[in-house]
């Protein structure tokens, strides 16, 4: 009897087998993989005023936001400015001193419903007029909180 035949199927088997050990694997790490975190829900108003350059968020209502896992987003008409806020800072290029609020580095604690944040914007920076539209994007932990647009 010839021993030829019985390497085949020695390999197929053994490829079966393979082919069966990465499936299960692929599906166990794709059944214990977390499900995508909701983004913290909290509504916030903005203000911007031309003649002083200030941007002001109020945290209306909503769940409490840690200031270090904050990243905001500034454009004027559509544009991002030249320079984006680093949250939380204190003077940074493209602003005017320290900010206020849970935007500034020495603030302590969650930004809670009721609290404003402020910060100035630099001439170093993209200015704002009467009449231009400024959105701001709120983001916690890089997931988008609040989209927000006021015309000046």
């Amino acid at each position: 009897m010839s021993d030829r035949g019985v390497s085949t199927v020695v390999g197929i088997i053994v490829l079966v087998g393979i082919t069966i050990v990465l499936a299960g694997a692929f599906g166990a790490m794709v059944l214990t993989q977390a499900p995508p975190s909701e983004p913290p829900q909290a509504v916030f108003a903005l203000t911007a005023d031309s003649a002083t350059q200030t941007i002001t968020l109020t945290h209306e209502s909503g769940a409490d936001l840690t200031p270090e896992t904050l990243r905001l987003t500034i454009a004027v008409d559509g544009e991002p400015i030249a320079h984006q806020p680093p949250i939380p800072f204190f003077a940074a290029k493209g602003f005017i001193g320290g900010p206020t609020g849970p935007f500034n580095s020495a603030y302590e604690g969650n930004w809670t419903a009721g609290q404003s944040a402020s910060l100035r914007v630099a001439s170093t920076n993209t200015q704002f007029q009467a009449g231009t539209m400024v959105t701001v994007r709120l983001y916690a932990a890089d997931q988008l909180v609040a989209s927000l647009e006021t015309r000046v």
